[in-house]
């Protein structure tokens, strides 16, 4: 064995609190009595919550999985034990907030049966994608602490070679002694689970860390490596050796860099109760539904150990313990250096519940008052990860992000040990976490910006890249049309030769290069108008002059084109452009008006397009002047469809102001003037209607009135119906049948007038379902869909199959009896 294989190496700072390690260690692993509830909670790893596979009422068998992870990041979740889901909803959760989580609740039917377990004899059969498949439906996360998802972590870097797999068993934090005792009884599921793992990623070299205070842990693991290449490093105890970073450096000498992750330097960690939860899985086929949990502190009569069911109610776990309630003061999930007090004793044991610490108020009394920084330096001198705490104290109370990011906040690993070793007992991670929560949703919100701002700037470009195809595309539309009549009128009775199209289809190409070419020139121009860049300069500089070449090249082909003769006046021509180019400046400017906000540049925009606006109706005018009168329509017709038109848009906008539940005063003065410019419209249409000459009456097809008829009457049928379904009162539903009989009476007339002979009207009396008939159909269909769900399981109880089968046969013979009476 080389020196570095034995050699062990030390880390900056650290401190040497009272272990009391000693409470818990000194008996066997217990096994906690089956609670007859189990609350599992959706989230019980780092990144997103699994979603619940099961129903309300559906019985599940132990190992059954009941959640699905979602995305990769996830983990699913298991049945501890057999029962029945009695609730999917939110309840409490282990979390210092105290707020409430989804879960799923399980009544447990005291059973305890395994579903169909699917163990693998020789795990060097399978395909490393396949293994990890295993691991990662079997629902395992880190059981360290932090949760990370297992199958996420040995992927995480494909590419990068894993060159050393480091087996965490260091356990510094004070109390805690569920690894030491798992390594001491399970030693050889241990080194199986190292064996998974040294298969699947295929390091250089294996490291397993254990401090010396377990010496029977280290003796147990050392038997059972037996002749393997692992490498078993005992090292002084010292918190906190345990962080990832710290037994990295330990046990390697190399320091993972600031912000990065060991997989940087080709290191994997992993926790020894991680380890013996993959050969559980792999070898036995058993998901995650049960950890090895410490049980300590002097409000406990018997401190110990317990493997216990994932989802069990922490304050049954404490009673097994023997929970003295009136010495109790506060209850710690974790360590007292890095756990956190629980506000209720009603949450359940989840994945990362390593220890449950019961203590009294003389075991851990609250801290005292804090004292302005003396600036001693003891926090710097403590800090394992070499920062300085006292300087991220004072730049947490400023709220200067950018100095705490500059003294690597995120490089504190929140042990505590500053905060154990202030003399003005200040609470440093207390500050340290405050700022992170704070830099992290200010980089969320700074991202939904960016994101937000990216989305308007594409969104901006798509309408400009549409807003010129639209424009080239009318314009090509136009050049067509000119083409199209002009060769109509310049030869009708001959046929175009081959020369001439080939010419009409070059101009009309130069025509529309001509055109995008502007385009785009008139679009840099108004960038360079926002911005004067050199860069924009040369831009509009090149489009410049590629628009004058493209213009060029369309004056060269214009003579060759065949002039149109005897087209329609030019006048007319005119007068159609000048249209189109007042109604574009209109809709411009009505764009710019409705901006709340204009800026300078917006402002000097629509003035100018004012100006254009001007001299275009200057010249809409001339041309029609100059445009031959149309023929005139009978001013009696035209006054008529205006005065329809303007009632027609007055009782949209009143009914529209009538539909308010509370119309405040300017929209109550609205009605009102919009009720009197209705009846004055309404006085205008009677006069047009007047003055129109009177229509010469067209003899209405007689299928057009049998039609009205059956519309009325199916209408009338539905409004009768919706009264009755609505309860209204008798003399509404009289009136509402006296319509419905006069519909029918209009509709044998119209179809007497027809030459269709009369239907054959049929009349069918149904009788109503009474409250017992429908109440026996409801049991027999909830009896069936029962025997179904029963029929469709893989191997029902024949019991089950023939009460259910029983009870089917009584719904059928109640509903039959009640339907013969």
């Amino acid at each position: 064995m080389t020196a570095m294989h034995t050699t062990v190496w030390d880390i900056p700072g650290g401190i040497h609190p009272p272990e009391r390690k000693e409470l818990s260690n000194r008996a066997p692993i217990q096994t906690a009595p089956l609670p007859a509830r189990l609350i599992l909670p959706l989230s019980q790893h780092l990144g997103a919550p699994a979603e619940p596979c099961v129903a309300v009422g559906e019985r599940v068998r132990k190992g059954q999985k009941i959640a699905e992870a979602q995305g990769t990041v996830s983990v699913p979740l298991h049945a501890p034990t057999s029962g029945m889901v009695s609730f999917i909803g939110p309840q409490p959760y282990p979390h210092v907030s105290g707020m409430a989580a989804p879960a799923i609740v399980i009544d447990s039917d005291g059973q305890d049966e395994w579903c169909e377990l699917q163990p693998v004899a020789d795990f060097r059969s399978l395909a490393p994608a396949d293994l990890l498949a295993l691991i990662r439906e079997a629902g395992i996360n880190g059981l360290g602490g932090a949760g990370f998802p297992t199958a996420a972590k040995l992927a995480a870097r494909p590419l990068d070679k894993v060159s050393t797999l480091i087996i965490n068993g260091t356990e510094c934090e004070p109390y805690i002694t569920a690894d030491d005792v798992l390594m001491r009884e399970k030693a050889a599921k241990l080194v199986g689970g190292i064996d998974i793992l040294a298969h699947l990623i295929q390091p250089e070299s294996v490291l397993i860390g254990i401090e010396d205070n377990k010496p029977e842990a280290i003796a147990a693991v050392r038997a059972a490596l037996g002749e393997r290449p692992y490498v078993l490093k005992v090292f002084p105890t010292k918190y906190p050796s345990g962080g990832e970073k710290q037994l990295i450096q330990i046990l390697t000498g190399r320091e993972v860099p600031s912000g990065g992750l060991p997989a940087d330097i080709g290191m994997l960690c992993q926790n020894v109760g991680t380890c013996v939860a993959i050969h559980d899985a792999v070898v036995l086929g058993r998901p995650l539904i049960s950890r090895i949990t410490t049980l300590t502190g002097e409000a406990l009569a018997r401190p110990m150990n317990v493997e216990a069911l994932i989802g069990t109610p922490v304050n049954e776990l404490l009673a097994f313990a023997g929970l003295q309630s009136n010495s109790l003061d506060r209850l710690i999930m974790g360590g007292p250096m890095m756990g956190f007090s629980l506000p209720s004793l009603d949450v359940p044991l989840i994945k990362t519940t390593n220890c449950l610490l019961a203590a009294t108020a003389k075991e851990l009394p609250p801290p005292p008052p804090a004292l302005p920084c003396i600036r001693c330096g003891e926090c710097a001198e403590a800090c394992p990860a070499s920062l300085l705490p006292q300087q991220l104290h004072f730049f947490a109370l400023g709220q200067d992000h950018e100095q705490l990011r500059a003294q690597h906040l995120f490089d504190c690993i929140e042990c505590g040990a500053c905060a154990y070793v202030c003399p003005s007992n200040i609470p440093l991670v207390q500050y340290f976490r405050a700022a992170k929560g704070e830099i992290r949703e200010l980089e969320q919100k700074q991202q939904k910006a960016e994101h937000s701002r990216q989305r308007f700037e594409q969104r901006q470009e798509r309408l400009r890249r549409a807003e010129e195809q639209k424009e080239a595309e009318r314009k090509a539309r136009a050049e067509k049309a000119a083409l199209a009549k002009a060769a109509k009128e310049a030869a009708p009775a001959v046929e175009a030769t081959p020369q001439a199209v080939e010419a009409g289809e070059t101009l009309k190409r130069l025509k529309i290069e001509a055109s995008m070419a502007q385009v785009a020139l008139k679009k840099a121009e108004k960038q360079l108008a926002q911005h004067d860049t050199e860069e924009l300069r040369q831009q509009v500089e090149t489009l410049r002059a590629a628009a004058e070449q493209a213009q060029q090249a369309l004056v060269a082909a214009q003579p060759a084109t065949p002039a149109p003769a005897a087209a329609n006046p030019a006048s007319d021509e005119a007068l159609k452009k000048a249209k189109i180019e007042a109604a574009m400046l209109r809709a411009q400017i009505r764009k710019l008006e409705k901006l709340e906000a204009p800026d300078d540049d917006q402002q000097a925009e629509l003035a100018h397009l004012r100006q254009q606006l001007e001299e275009a109706d200057k010249l809409l005018a001339a041309a029609e002047a100059a445009a031959p009168a149309p023929a005139a329509k009978p001013a009696g017709d035209e006054a008529l469809k205006k005065s329809k038109i303007e009632a027609a848009m007055l009782r949209a906008q009143i009914r529209k102001l009538e539909k308010l539940e509370a119309p405040d005063d300017d929209q109550q003065a609205e009605l009102a003037r919009l009720r009197q410019q209705l009846e004055e419209a309404d006085q205008a249409l009677a006069s047009a209607e007047a003055a129109a000459p009177a229509p010469v009456p067209a003899a209405k097809p007689v299928d057009e009135a049998l039609k009205k008829a059956k519309i009325e009457l199916a209408m009338a049928r539905a409004e009768l119906k919706k009264a009755e379904k609505a309860g209204a009162d008798e003399a509404e539903l009289t009136r509402l049948r006296k319509a419905l009989a006069n519909a029918e009476q209009a509709l044998h007339a119209a179809e007497d007038s027809t030459a269709k002979p009369a239907p054959d009207l049929v009349r069918v009396e149904k009788r109503p379902v009474d409250d017992a008939t429908r109440q026996l159909k409801t049991e027999l269909a909830f009896a069936r869909a029962e025997l179904r769900k029963l029929e469709r399981t893989e191997n029902p109880e024949p019991a089950a199959l023939d009460a259910a089968r029983a009870k089917l046969a009584e719904a059928e013979r109640k509903l039959a009896a009640n339907t013969a009476e």
